[in-house]
């Protein structure tokens, strides 16, 4: 066996992982084309990379086929239940940078927190029969922050793109969206509740909880998060 390392097969969160690494002494590099997901590493023994989505990291990460990955904390939060009993932490890797927020029309000027969405959730429902429709593609950290917020009378409903104009289109009231610079929910007339904030974002190398190792691969792990930590 081998130890596995997960990472971003495309894109600056690629690109800027294999540069956290380098600069670390240890050298990733694709061996093939963009259409390909052949790659090696330099600078360590017995550890072999396997280039992923970011979205499927978590999940190949809590099955056990991969020892470690680097991904969002925010698509381990949402994708695995109860994740740090599948998925320990073993360091923020300082870009990759995202919140996940709530954001409400700019022309509610009377909601400004999640008191008041709360309030505005429940006079909605009485006026129109149905419950405020929150759209969003993060269900399951929504959902968690908003019971523990003591917001209710909402339901999300899925949205996997542009998300910020499903106000304007009317399939939604709120969102509960990533965001960077905030520029796209101004252009679309949103503002972010100020304790609306439900999770700081940012990439992070994972470590499995449930990844089978050898004595060798016991020790190659040992002696490769040594390098990076």
């Amino acid at each position: 066996m081998t130890v596995k390392l997960g990472v971003p097969s495309k894109g600056r969160l690629m690109e800027k992982t294999f540069d956290w690494f380098g600069k670390r002494g240890v050298g990733l590099r694709r061996t093939g084309s963009d259409r390909e997901y052949a790659a090696a590493v330099d600078g360590v023994t017995g550890v072999e990379l396997v280039l992923l989505s970011a979205g499927e990291i978590p999940r190949e990460l809590a099955a056990g086929r991969i020892h470690l990955g680097v991904t969002g904390s925010d698509l381990v939060r949402e994708k695995l239940a109860a994740w740090d009993t599948q998925v320990e932490e073993v360091q923020l890797m300082g870009f990759g940078h995202a919140d996940l927020i709530i954001a409400v029309p700019n022309c509610w000027v009377d909601v400004d927190t999640l008191d008041d969405l709360d309030a505005a959730a429940a006079a909605f429902r009485a006026t129109h029969g149905f419950r405020m429709r929150i759209a969003t593609k993060y269900h399951r950290l929504v959902r968690e922050f908003l019971r523990d917020q003591g917001v209710a009378d909402y339901q999300l409903v899925d949205s996997q793109g542009a998300t910020e104009g499903t106000v304007k289109n009317e399939t939604a009231e709120a969102v509960a969206d990533i965001t960077s610079s905030g520029e796209t929910l101004r252009a679309n007339h949103l503002k972010i509740l100020t304790d609306g904030l439900v999770h700081k974002s940012q990439a992070t190398l994972f470590r499995s909880r449930k990844a089978a190792l050898s004595d060798t691969d016991r020790d190659t792990l040992t002696e490769f998060l040594g390098k990076l930590t």
